[in-house]
């Protein structure tokens, strides 16, 4: 099963997951509160994931869930890459491209990853893996997610702050208008702005998505009109009938209909030969008679 999983390819099923499915995975499994896939280009939550997957192969102590710098992340990579090498799973890891945090490749490898342990424990949580405590292993407290969202509802109870004291400067009446008015209008605005930004980047991931899937396609089309090109086998009707769809000029209209009529005559006429040197072998037979 591992390997199966292992060797899945970029059309694979797996890779159509969504990052809403992702991260309730993370979060259920784990007991996190991601909200975002790069908030696991540290490869704490993948340690994990093996460590639940695996129970006691992952070093634990060695996994670091307060990585900042790329130099932590990629430590936590090489735990990843020694626990795949111990399990003969023959995954790379693209380290470069995790630590610098882009969507898309931390979805995809995620998305990867859940395929995998889904391949090994048949997509059942193990009720008995206590993640909080396995998490707590090294010895210290530590927080998962980072310090992305503290710092963003700081900022958010600051501004309300702010703007409750400026109301109350100028009469008796400011303090219950920035209570009523000004701090809820932040809290509006700033979940406005998180939806939005979470709009923008299911947007770019469907982009990249189709753009990675778009050359995938491009590639294979390129290896057909090489392989028709082949003085070999160019001149072959299947292989001219493939370069009229490949190089019909016009969108609109296809050329399906007349590939097929170009191997339907292909096809007669070899037949025709073929029973002109059947009569032919057959009038020999009877003269030889």
């Amino acid at each position: 099963m591992a390997m199966s999983a292992a060797n899945i390819g970029m059309m694979d099923g797996a890779y159509f997951v969504g990052r809403n499915e992702i991260l309730t995975w993370i979060n259920a499994t784990l007991q996190l509160n991601l909200s975002r896939v790069e908030e696991a280009a540290s490869g704490a939550v993948q340690c994990q994931m093996m460590d639940m997957t695996h129970p006691g192969v992952v070093p634990m102590h060695k996994v670091n869930f307060d990585a900042r710098t790329e130099y932590d992340m990629i430590q936590n990579y090489k735990v990843l890459q020694e626990v795949f090498n111990k399990l003969k799973i023959e995954k790379h890891i693209e380290v470069n491209k995790l630590v610098k945090g882009r969507p898309l490749d931390n979805l995809e490898f995620l998305q990867w990853l859940k395929r995998y342990c889904d391949s090994v424990n048949g997509g059942i949580m193990n009720e008995n893996y206590n993640p909080v405590e396995r998490r707590c292993k090294g010895g210290k407290e530590r927080n998962p997610k980072g310090s992305h969202k503290v710092s963003k509802s700081l900022q958010v109870n600051s501004l309300a702050n702010n703007a409750g004291l400026g109301n109350g400067t100028g009469s008796k009446t400011g303090p219950k208008q920035g209570k009523s008015g000004s701090v809820p209008a932040v809290a509006n605005s700033a979940r406005e702005i998180q939806e939005l930004s979470d709009q923008i980047m299911d947007l770019k991931l469907s982009v990249d998505h189709l753009e990675k899937e778009r050359d995938f396609y491009f590639s294979k089309l390129l290896e057909i009109e090489i392989l028709c090109r082949n003085p070999e086998l160019e001149n072959l009707p299947m292989a001219m009938t493939i370069k009229k769809i490949l190089y019909a000029a016009d969108a609109k209209e296809s050329a399906l209909t007349e590939a097929q009529g170009l191997i339907s005559r292909s096809m007669n006429l070899d037949s025709d030969e073929t029973d002109k040197k059947n009569n032919l072998d057959a009038a020999e037979v009877e003269d030889d008679s």
